[in-house]
């Protein structure tokens, strides 16, 4: 009776992996896992796997996919990106962290508008003046005395009060400035008794940036009448010594006819020093500084010089290496 062959006889040559890889895992000698890894990794590029990726975003990309199938046209990758960087929100299918879905920022270092380009610097002018302020009595008591003012309109329509004043011109001393500013802008005339200071302001006028001097005097009551015939004035008027803080609009004039009420006091205490002020006061031939203040002012009014464009000067080129 012969033996029958054995239904489950397990083949050892089959249950053996197949191929080179199967014999260098028989002897010990297959890859190493570092490079198992690394082609793993080359394998998951290539197939679009990417790390990070979430079970939605899957989803979102296999979505066009049954659109497709569906009979639709799935929307390109580069229209989507075009929509992603013009603004628009994300598809629905879009990745929100994507380069494409972040919105585009203007770069700093762009070319300058027009309005952010700097204005240009305005020219400096320096112009000198003198005035007075004239006294009809000089004797009379505090309270009785009365000075001249005139008054401007400004562009808000106010009247501003001041004392009359002008430009030194050539071949003018300041004390002779100030009587014929006087005369000029009230109809009156005066002389000089005494100094009283000078004060100096800024202001902008005419695209010119103006730093004036003016230098002060105290004045005597000769003759003429009060007339606003000057086209610069508006209104002329004879106020009390009292009120010219109150009456005067710069802050300037007001400290001066305080200052003027104790050089009146000192004067009218010695009649030999009134006299002596009045006459050093006459004078006929300007000085150095009243020679310039006039150069100066006859300057105001001209155009500046062209300005001169500055040549940048090019660095020389340095030599790369192994140029001789």
């Amino acid at each position: 009776m012969s033996a029958e062959p054995s239904l489950h006889h397990t083949d050892v040559a089959s249950d053996a992996p197949s191929g080179s890889g199967a014999a260098e895992k028989a002897s010990g000698n297959g890859p190493e896992p570092s490079q198992r890894n690394r082609r793993n990794r080359r394998g998951r590029r290539r197939r679009g796997r990417r790390p990070g990726r979430t079970a939605d975003n899957a989803k979102a990309d296999e979505a066009p996919t049954a659109e497709k199938a569906a009979g639709e046209g799935a929307p390109k990758p580069s229209d989507v990106a075009a929509r992603n960087r013009h603004g628009n929100p994300p598809a629905a299918g879009g990745n929100k962290n994507s380069p494409a879905s972040m919105p585009r920022t203007k770069r700093r270092g762009g070319r300058r508008t027009a309005e952010a380009e700097p204005q240009p610097k305005l020219r400096t002018v320096r112009e000198t003046s003198a005035g007075g302020l004239v006294l009809a009595d000089l004797d009379a008591p505090f309270d009785d005395m009365t000075a001249a003012l005139i008054g401007r309109v400004d562009r808000r329509g106010r009247t501003m009060w001041s004392l009359p004043k002008g430009h030194i011109e050539t071949g003018e001393t300041a004390e002779q400035t100030a009587m014929r500013e006087v005369a000029e802008e009230t109809g009156i005339s005066g002389t000089v008794v005494a100094p009283l200071g000078k004060i100096d302001y800024w202001f902008v006028s005419e695209g010119r940036r103006i730093h004036k001097t003016v230098h002060h005097y105290l004045l005597r009551f000769t003759g003429g009448e009060l007339s606003d015939d000057d086209y610069e004035v508006s209104e002329v008027a004879w106020v009390p010594l009292s009120e010219l803080p109150r009456k005067l609009t710069y802050s300037d004039e007001r400290r001066l006819a305080r200052m003027a009420e104790s050089v009146i006091a000192d004067l009218r205490s010695d009649p030999s020093r009134l006299a002596q002020s009045e006459a050093s006061c006459i004078r006929t031939e300007p000085n150095d500084y009243e020679k310039a203040a006039a150069a100066r002012n006859e300057r105001r009014n001209e155009p500046p010089p062209p300005v001169k464009a500055r040549r940048r000067r090019r660095r020389p080129r340095r030599p790369a290496n192994g140029d001789s």
